[in-house]
Parts: structure tokens; C-alpha cells; sequence
């Protein structure tokens, strides 16, 4: 008997962290498989292939669709990749858990080359992200970007007929997938700033649903949630979009947040960058000053 629906995506990447989550519900509270059914919903940004996010609406056509079931009652709890999330989602549903984060960096893949520095001059470089492209311009203005989009499978493949000469993918996506192998390098945080809320995994439920918030408030990491808080708070104070080249990442140290946050031009020829210290409570705040203090510097160059 059904006692609690999971609604995902239908990648690879998407079930494997709905699988992760049923595991987690199944261990945490004595579950059997068949009392955690995990129902796959097509979103508009798995349907539209052939063109850029920004064009069609922005990341939040990777959540829209199962929003929507959540909303109405069709499934229990939203599995999803917390950068996928708008700055606002409906009022009426709540990020009630987030998972231990994996690795946050971006995964650099290339046959040609060992680094992005390695690439020769004029490497053409797949990818979809206007924050990967703007920092990959500011570190490599001669490097050609050609547009990149699909799955982890789609990606590699693009890669492998010579789409192009790189490509970016998470490592937190890859090593969940068991694919860490093809990975030529972990960027470091310095070298490349990553994706607001990047590696996280979000369960999100209808706000008055108490009996579900129960369910998953067993598997949440706090220092993992207080993180995604900080940055989404940056995010949340510049009501950054796919069309904003934003990155961010917080890391919870002696019950303080640290949070590294950046923007960029699409061109990558400027940048701002700010950090924030304080305690746990004062997340959300932390980002939104840092958001508003580089609103500030930025004025009408930063694209919003």
C-alpha cells in the first residue's frame, strides 16, 4: 500500500536522487518499497531540447510541471537539484529538507586537455550555462562557446562526436551516477565559483502538509540546508535567473556560514565578488546583503 509519492523528473540524474531519497524514507522510518512509489513527471525543460533555458523561461521549467503535482495532491514530496529551483517557488509549497550535499565542483571533461588553462587557444567549449561561459571567458576571452544541451548521456555524446573540444558538467551529477571516471578534472572553487545551491537535493512539500514534513525532516542536513539558505539568498536578492551569470557557495564551519558570492557579465569581461561571515539563523540576511552590495557596484551593467 502507497503510503507516500515521490515526484521527479525522468533523467537518469533526477531518478537516481528520487531512488536516493526512497532509500533514505525506507531506512529512516521502516518503509517497505512498495509504501514509497516514485512517480515520473515530463517538465517543459526536459521536452524543449533545442534551445537555451534563458530563451524558453529559465530553470524553473525543470520544476514547474512537478510543482504543479505537488500543489494538487498527485504526488507527497518534489525530489529536486536545489540550482534548479527558482529565487521564489510558490508560496504555497516549502523546501521542508535538503540532503547531504555532494561535491560541488564543476566537472571539466575533455579529450584535448588536462585543464582549462591546458585548452588550446581557440577550443570550442560546450555549454548551456551562462554562469560556466561568462567565467570561462573571464579566465579564456579567446575560447569559443558553442551552445550545449541535454542529459549527462546527450552531453558526453555531443562531446565524443567533437561538438565541441570541452565540456562542464557537475560532479556531484557524474559521481551520482557512478560516472566520476570521465571526469578529466574537479575545478577547484577558486579557479571556477559554482552554480547557487549546486550538489544539494531539495525535498519540497505542500506547506500544510505536517505528516509529510515529518517524513522528511528525518532526513534533512542541516548544514547542508543552511548553506542552500545563504546562497538562494543572494540569488533570492538579485531574482537571478538563467539569464544571470550568478555563483555562489556557503560552507557551514564553527557554527558560522562563510559565503563566497559572484556575478558576471555574459561577456565575462566583469566581475564583482563579495564574501559574508555570521551565524546559522542569519543565512538568508547574509546573502541578501551580499546580493544587494553587489547590485550596488554592478548598477545597470549586471544582466537581470
Amino acid at each position: 500500500m502507497t503510503r507516500v509519492k515521490i515526484g521527479t523528473r525522468g533523467s537518469k540524474l533526477a531518478l537516481a536522487q528520487a531512488h536516493e531519497t526512497r532509500r533514505r524514507l525506507m531506512a529512516a522510518h521502516g518503509l517497505a518499497e512498495d509504501e514509497v512509489e516514485i512517480v515520473i513527471i515530463r517538465t517543459t525543460g526536459d521536452a524543449v531540447q533545442d534551445r537555451p533555458l534563458a530563451e524558453i523561461g529559465g530553470k524553473g521549467l525543470f520544476t514547474k510541471e512537478i510543482e504543479e503535482a505537488l500543489a494538487d495532491g498527485r504526488v507527497d514530496i518534489a525530489v529536486h537539484s536545489m540550482k534548479d529551483v527558482p529565487a521564489f517557488p510558490p508560496p504555497e509549497l516549502d523546501i521542508a529538507a535538503c540532503l547531504p550535499r555532494e561535491d560541488v565542483r564543476d566537472a571539466f571533461i575533455s579529450p584535448l586537455a588536462e585543464s582549462i588553462a591546458a585548452l588550446p587557444a581557440g577550443a570550442r567549449v560546450g555549454t548551456s550555462s551562462v554562469r560556466r561561459a561568462a567565467q570561462l571567458l573571464a579566465m579564456r576571452p579567446d575560447i569559443t562557446i558553442v551552445p550545449f544541451r541535454g542529459n549527462v548521456d546527450t552531453r558526453l555524446r555531443k562531446l565524443e562526436d567533437g561538438v565541441a573540444d570541452a565540456t562542464f558538467l557537475a560532479c556531484a551529477g557524474l559521481n551520482r551516477l557512478g560516472l566520476a571516471d570521465v571526469i578529466t578534472q574537479a575545478v577547484p572553487i577558486e579557479e571556477m565559483l559554482p552554480a547557487i545551491a549546486q550538489g544539494a537535493i531539495g525535498l519540497q512539500i505542500r506547506r500544510d502538509d505536517e505528516a509529510t514534513r515529518a517524513l522528511v525532516s528525518a532526513l534533512d542536513d542541516e548544514k547542508t540546508r543552511i548553506a542552500v539558505i545563504a546562497e538562494r539568498g543572494f540569488m533570492m536578492e538579485l531574482e537571478g535567473s538563467c539569464r544571470t551569470p550568478l555563483a555562489a557557495h556557503a560552507r557551514v564551519e564553527n557554527g558560522e556560514v562563510h559565503l563566497i558570492c559572484e556575478a558576471l557579465t555574459l561577456d565575462g569581461k566583469k566581475r564583482w565578488r563579495t564574501e559574508r561571515r555570521g551565524a546559522l539563523a542569519d543565512a538568508e540576511a547574509l546573502g541578501r546583503d551580499a546580493g544587494a552590495e553587489i547590485r550596488t557596484a554592478a548598477g545597470d551593467a549586471l544582466p537581470l
